[in-house]
């Protein structure tokens, strides 16, 4: 891994806190209460810092119109909403439904902004927001009221508590038969001096960026999901690097990125 790499994820976290810290003063001055609630200080630190950071979607902006544009479809539910920017790359005559999954609820005024602009509403009920975690499956589908038929996951996994337990039920219980499971997440690099810095740095990463985690394996954990009796859950995996979009190599990345589409038996 490139000493420029390092100091790269050094400097992310610097420019993060910088963002963060003062809206957490703000908030802190105005309900010192919440000095004593770390978690809500991390979202409303979060907040801030996504404002600024959200606005590199357009470097992504190829890689999804390819992942997400094509293949969603009916009832999309978009895990880890963050500002709604899935919703840009919906195509409205495919996707009749689409449900936020987003527990910070300072987002919200940029989903229902983003969603709006794309056709959706609440007052039509086409479009949900839920408060609640992505492991939160059971509210997940009182609200739903019905599987649905494509699963969102942008840069979410890395954040989400039992990873490969929420993964299986969202599975299993949420995503309809025949549906779709979409990622576009960063995940642990299968370079090994990569992987030590992701490891190495995720304990102070993920108190700077609200819980996320550098380095799980989560493109590897969908792959090798297996049914109860011991076979593979998938009709179709398929796994992609951004390089296969972009024409970039990116094994020296410490914020390895994969594309998957995965299709449920």
């Amino acid at each position: 891994m490139k000493f420029s790499a390092i100091f790269e994820i050094v400097d992310t976290m610097r420019v993060a806190l910088m963002l963060g810290i003062p809206s957490v003063f703000r908030a802190a001055w105005a309900s010192p209460s919440l000095l004593f609630n770390p978690a809500a200080l991390s979202r409303i630190s979060m907040a801030s810092i996504w404002i600024s950071f959200s606005q590199g979607d357009a470097h992504a902006q190829g890689d999804k119109e390819k992942l997400i544009t094509p293949y969603a479809t009916g009832v999309v539910l978009d895990l880890g909403a963050g500002h709604g920017h899935t919703v840009n790359y919906l195509d409205r005559t495919k996707v009749t439904k689409y449900i936020a999954v987003e527990p910070n609820t300072l987002m919200y005024s940029y989903i229902r902004e983003k969603a709006q602009t794309s056709g959706y509403s609440e007052d039509s009920g086409s479009l949900i927001l839920l408060s609640c975690g992505a492991e939160d499956t059971v509210s997940i589908m009182s609200s739903a009221q019905a599987k649905v038929d494509t699963i969102v996951s942008v840069l979410t996994f890395c954040t989400v508590p039992a990873p490969q337990e929420t993964l299986r039920s969202l599975v299993q219980d949420v995503l309809a038969p025949g549906g779709q499971l979409i990622i576009y997440e960063h995940v642990l690099s299968r370079r090994a001096d990569v992987a030590w810095w992701q490891s190495f740095w995720t304990p102070v990463w993920s108190k700077v960026l609200d819980g996320c985690c550098l380095n799980r394996p989560t493109d590897v954990w969908l792959k090798e999901m297996l049914d109860d009796s011991g076979k593979s859950l998938w009709a179709e995996a398929e796994i992609w690097n951004p390089s296969d979009f972009e024409g970039n190599d990116s094994e020296d990345d410490w914020f390895r990125r994969q594309l998957g589409r995965f299709v449920k038996k």
